[in-house]
């Protein structure tokens, strides 16, 4: 069900496609981003910061994102090329914004047009064979999609393990609810409101964030779960009320959520995509897009199913490491989105950019994971502290 509802997803990426890449090349695009980031300099050097720094946004939303240089970037060199790029933008108005020295600003400008421009070059050099424009459509949905897969069969295989597997088919529901709404979103952000490139990343930086507190939640109590005495009592009904209502619909929104927050993505990667192939590889892509479907319809049955096997207590704490991990890397990712949106500041951390991870250099994005590390430090020594309170109580029973 959910492969012919991503089908007519791409069947509807293919009507609505539009030419995202407008330039003969992207040294084209790197060309004009120089241009636009250049005036942007002599405004910072006549004491406008808020003109100039307008004009880094005018850049960066402008023909690096909203012509497809961010994702062409992304899915043709690396995700971490691509956050770094970012990450240089949102540096130099920071730098604008706390009055550093024209020169400084002047240098980080041209280190990061000198990274365009050998990025453009690389996806210049690259030719567009049947062969790359299949395999980058097969990796656009399968890399998009492992996220979302990976939670939608963590929950579906719990909600069986846990005897509601009435549950399930509600999941999948929501799943189609996130496709479709995600599409839409797509659609409205490129067709109907005009939405600027920096209420898209607010409006990807909230979802993402509404995920942790969704995904850490439901991880955290599944790992209450762990032990067999709990189990046993969660079984009997003690807490039947709680999964069937607050619980099954946390879980509902785990699933909705991991799915929408790739959908809209997913749209814009396939029209730039289309955009830069032309409407006769069409059939590539979408034999690309099928086969990617293929490949994470089996990820999911693997999950699903194989889950069944593993013994209760490593298949609960599996499932409660795997969405606290997902809900670790959203929470960085999200106040990353918040950053380029201009919503959040961005102050320099002294740590590596680790993209999967959702691990960024400022103190903004690490905030939360920090918060997410000590709540979990904080429960777990909870959790630990409740054991030992209760073996000495069962060893009295069993003597």
């Amino acid at each position: 069900m959910l492969i012919r509802i991503m089908a007519v997803l791409l069947l509807v990426t293919v009507v609505f496609a539009v030419p995202v890449h407008a330039y003969s090349s992207w040294g084209a695009v790197a060309a004009e981003v120089e241009r636009i980031l250049d005036q942007a300099k002599e405004t910072f050097q006549q004491g406008d910061k808020a003109g100039a720094k307008e004009l880094v946004n005018q850049a960066y939303f402008g023909p690096f994102e909203k012509d497809g240089m961010e994702r062409a970037i992304r899915s043709n060199i690396s995700a971490k090329r691509a956050a770094e790029i970012e990450y240089k933008f949102s540096r130099i108005k920071k730098m604008m914004d706390t009055g550093t020295p024209v020169a400084d600003v002047s240098a980080a400008i041209a280190e990061l047009v000198a990274m365009l421009k050998e990025y453009a070059r690389q996806l210049d050099g690259s030719q567009s064979t049947p062969w790359s424009v299949f395999l980058s459509s097969f990796l656009i949905i399968v890399r998009e999609g492992f996220e979302a897969i990976l939670i939608i069969g963590a929950i579906t295989a719990y909600l069986v393990r846990a005897g509601y597997r009435h549950l399930v088919g509600k999941i999948y529901q929501s799943a189609g609810a996130a496709i479709a709404a995600s599409l839409l979103t797509a659609v409205a952000i490129g067709y109907v409101f005009d939405i600027s490139g920096a209420s898209q990343e607010i409006l990807e930086g909230v979802t993402m964030l509404i995920a942790v507190v969704v995904l850490f939640s439901v991880s955290f109590w599944l790992l209450s779960k762990v032990e067999a005495q709990k189990w046993r009592e969660f079984i009997e009904g003690k807490v039947q009320s709680s999964l069937t209502s607050g619980s099954s619909l946390a879980l509902w929104f785990a699933a909705f959520l991991a799915v929408y927050r790739e959908g809209a993505e997913t749209v814009l990667f396939y029209q730039a995509l289309l955009s830069g192939t032309g409407t006769s590889a069409a059939g590539v892509i979408g034999l690309g897009f099928i086969l990617g479907c293929v490949a994470l319809a089996v990820i999911f049955v693997a999950i699903r199913y194989g889950s069944l096997r593993i013994p209760l207590k490593p298949f609960f704490l599996g499932t409660s490491l795997l969405l606290y991990y997902l809900a670790f890397v959203f929470a960085g990712a999200g106040m990353k989105e918040l950053q380029e949106g201009g919503l959040v500041s961005s102050t320099t951390a002294p740590v590596p950019l680790i993209s999967p991870l959702g691990i960024y250099p400022t103190w903004e994005t690490l905030a939360p994971q920090a918060l997410l590390l000590l709540i979990a430090a904080a429960g777990l020594a909870s959790q630990l502290l409740g054991l030992r309170k209760r073996r000495p109580t069962v060893n009295r029973a069993q003597a």
